[in-house]
């Protein structure tokens, strides 16, 4: 079923012919495309366009939504589209195309509008196998799929049931937040989403199955669609979010690239939080402290999390997380710096925002000995969660510092013991030194965000990272 979808949906691009007279390209922005009773969301800038009474549509809305192979050749200005043994191919300005039955001539070609490529629909959706029917009065165009052979969906996690007999319950998702290149999705119940790298635009796209809105969007419906503000945020043009389906429920994210080769992307589920990181490469180098010489002192990099555009989580009485992060870390600097064999740097010593690479960049070119990344945690919908967490990635020395800082931690502050936890974190993979990432507490639990704001607790946090960095440091070779 879903690979009938995938073709419904890519035929629907290229089927509809308008009753329209005239050649000018005009923009419908208000034809809507059915497929297999289901509106299609189509992003707020695309536009089905008429050209010479034959319905266009961008490419990228066909390869997103029917889940097609597309690809695109800039240089001579090609694009192929295959689905199983199917295979079409289109020249942008061209007539002459190609089907599963050899040359076709098109009545209208392929057009690059505002650096966007559109196909018709009809040719599309014959070499597809779709039934196309067009609704002129209401500018409708309606898909209905023929027997296509189904696709096994990624594996995820069941849908949670209310109870035996009853219908059932999908996970929801109650916050999307986008910022330091991670898309954090904070949902009910787990689930493996399908991620999708798609060109033209660059563009990834995060499914989550068996999944529909909670607190944030309750009542969203299917055709409807939210965007988040990602304005000043490098490579990153938009992330818009929207129900794909409504049975089953289904939860798409979009996020639009400036370059797509220039992305890794990472997944990873960690307290009620889906985290999908953009690892960013090919980063510009940043000044680089005099501690990097040899100086026989061991260099400890203390890492504020966030900062200047980047805030942070949000806590329950409105905290930002970078003024809590940093107070924290110049009180860390200032114990380490009265250590005569500690020399201590710090990525960031007020409100600015260094990107993760660079963050990473500095502690790799310094060869610093240890990496500790501070942070707060938070989940909004569940505010009576609380405790400790540190989290370090693979090498056993980044674990046996996790294991003693987190100690320390627990010890000191007294809060909910979660536990040392592997994350594939970029600051923590991508260092090639010791690294933990600290979880001092909830800010969005009440009693813990007053706790951490509060001096007497952040000196007593201070003093546990300082005591944990000297022992690990003296620790037997």
């Amino acid at each position: 079923m879903k690979k009938m979808a995938s073709f419904l949906l890519f035929g629907l691009l290229f089927l509809l012919v308008l009753t329209d007279s005239g050649h000018a390209a005009t923009a419908s922005p208000q034809t809507k495309i059915i497929l297999d009773g289901h509106e299609l969301v189509l992003p707020s800038d695309v536009e089905v366009v008429n050209i010479n009474k034959n319905v266009m549509i961008p490419i990228h809305v066909v390869a997103e939504n029917l889940n097609f192979k597309v690809k695109w050749d800039q240089k001579k200005q090609n694009v192929s589209i295959e689905q199983n043994n199917k295979v079409i191919s289109l020249h942008v300005g061209r007539t002459e195309a190609y089907g599963q039955n050899g040359k076709v001539t098109l009545n209208t070609a392929p057009q690059l509008i505002k650096n966007t490529v559109v196909v018709p629909l009809r040719f599309v959706s014959e070499e597809m196998g779709l039934s196309v029917s067009w609704n002129n009065k209401d500018k409708i165009v309606g898909l209905t799929s023929a027997a296509v052979p189904s696709v096994e969906p990624a594996p995820s996690l069941p849908p949670v049931v209310s109870g035996p007999g009853q219908s059932t319950v999908w996970s929801k998702v109650n916050d999307i937040s986008f910022a330091n290149h991670q898309l954090v999705v904070s949902i009910d119940h787990e689930v493996t989403p399908r991620i999708t790298r798609l060109s033209n635009p660059d563009r990834i796209v995060v499914d989550l199955p068996d999944t529909t809105f909670g607190d944030m969007a309750p009542g969203m419906k299917q055709g409807t669609m939210g965007k988040l503000d990602v304005s000043g945020i490098p490579n990153v043009t938009e992330v818009r979010y929207s129900l794909f389906t409504n049975d089953p429920a289904q939860v798409r994210v979009v996020m639009e690239l400036n370059n797509l080769s220039d992305v890794q992307v990472n997944v990873q589920y960690v307290s009620g939080k889906l985290i999908v990181d953009l690892a960013v490469t090919g980063i510009i180098g940043i000044p680089v402290s005099p501690a990097q010489q040899d100086n026989g002192k061991s260099i400890i990099v203390i890492d504020p999390g966030h900062g200047g555009k980047d805030p942070g989580t949000i806590g329950i009485s409105k905290t930002q997380e970078k003024n809590f992060t940093l107070p924290l870390a110049l009180k860390v600097q200032a114990l380490l710096a009265q250590e005569p064999d500690i020399e201590v740097v710090m990525t960031r010593e007020t409100d600015v925002y260094p990107t993760r690479p660079e963050r990473v960049q500095l502690a790799n070119t310094l060869n610093a000995d240890v990496f500790v990344s501070i942070h707060g945690n938070s989940v909004e919908a569940s505010p009576q969660i609380s405790g400790t967490e540190t989290f370090y990635y693979k090498r056993s020395s980044s674990k046996a510092l996790a294991d003693i800082m987190h100690r320390h931690l627990v010890e000191a502050l007294g809060f909910k013991d979660r536990g040392v936890k592997n994350g594939n974190l970029e600051v923590l993979r991508d260092t090639t030194m010791p690294a933990v990432l600290l979880e001092i507490g909830f800010l969005s639990n009440l009693a813990e965000e007053q706790a951490m704001l509060s001096e007497t607790v952040q000196d007593k946090a201070a003093q546990a990272i300082v005591d944990a960095i000297k022992e690990f440091l003296h620790q037997p070779s």
